[in-house]
């Protein structure tokens, strides 16, 4: 597979060290993410260049908008939790895996207005095991452990426009899976294998067309897949650990990306000097408004 030359730009001098989680707000035309070691969530109103930024108590790995104006549903490392932009404060929901060596990790909301997330194992030494698993948080505040198999990162989790499917990976497998979508996630299927060992499968979102546009960590791209698992585009990014794709703007057909500088040595840094920024570009497609979380804060 070979990339289509770089169109991408600089959307923002983020300099994170792991950008993630970027979603697009209608309601204020904003872009929001997470740098998920500096333990910082973001938002920037493209429109304007101004950029706001909020200090979490510890690393927010994913998080959702709310139907409840002003609210966040965060995902932070160790607990569930809904925040109040406007005066920061913190209610916390649930523990997640309270004695286990992970942490969470990626999320989106489902079509119903659930929140879906996955967490990672985090070894003290050692290679990472699965010890993950993907939870739902629903609209009554319930959480729900979805009979998925136990993954080391779980990444890529995202929702064809009318919900039945669920995509989901775990990185280190190299490979997006795909399940039948309702009260559970059942009949996983392999959907596509990434086609560089080089590379892991980052974080997703889906368009209006249905396709399923994925970050690949370490491989400097998005590859765009139809609903049937083949390639229909591949857009380079001018950095080598792109993380997470979402389509935003005014008529939804302008691609943001965030990326990450974790892991590279300083030579790699000094060569990717783009590492960490939020990047954009305008596509043909449009995407699908990001859906909310049904639930009240609480």
């Amino acid at each position: 597979m070979t990339a289509a030359p770089a169109t991408m730009d600089i959307a923002f001098h983020a300099g994170n060290e792991l950008g993630e989680g970027v979603l697009w707000c209608e309601r204020e035309q904003a872009l929001y993410w997470t740098d998920i070691p500096r333990a910082t969530l973001y938002r920037l109103h493209p429109d304007s260049g101004h950029c706001q930024h909020w200090s979490m108590p510890e690393r927010l790995a994913s998080f959702a908008l709310c139907e409840a104006e002003g609210w966040l549903l965060l995902a932070l490392a160790s607990r569930l939790a809904f925040f109040h932009l406007a005066d920061g404060t913190l209610h916390t929901l649930h523990d997640v895996e309270p004695g286990l060596p992970t942490r969470c990790n990626d999320g989106a909301c489902d079509r119903q207005g659930r929140f879906v997330f996955g967490t990672m194992h985090e070894p003290g030494t050692g290679a990472r095991q699965r010890l993950g698993h993907f939870w739902r948080l629903n609209a009554d505040l319930s959480l729900q452990c979805l009979a998925l198999p136990p993954v080391a990162i779980s990444n890529s989790i995202a929702f064809s426009p009318l919900g039945d499917t669920m995509y989901y990976c775990d990185s280190l497998a190299g490979r997006i899976q795909r399940c039948d979508y309702g009260d559970d996630a059942t009949g996983t299927q392999v959907f596509a294998e990434l086609d560089d060992p080089a590379g892991e499968p980052d974080g997703s979102c889906v368009d209006a067309e249905g396709s399923l546009w994925n970050a690949q960590w370490g491989l400097s791209r998005l590859v765009r897949y139809a609903p049937d698992g083949s390639v229909q585009q591949v857009l380079a990014v001018p950095t080598r650990q792109p993380t997470r794709p979402v389509l935003g703007g005014p008529r939804l057909d302008t691609l943001y990306v965030t990326s990450a500088r974790a892991g590279l040595a300083i030579e790699e840094t000094t060569a990717d000097s783009p590492a960490g920024a939020l990047f954009q570009c305008r596509v043909a497609i449009r995407g699908l408004p990001e859906p909310r979380f049904a639930g009240p804060p609480g």
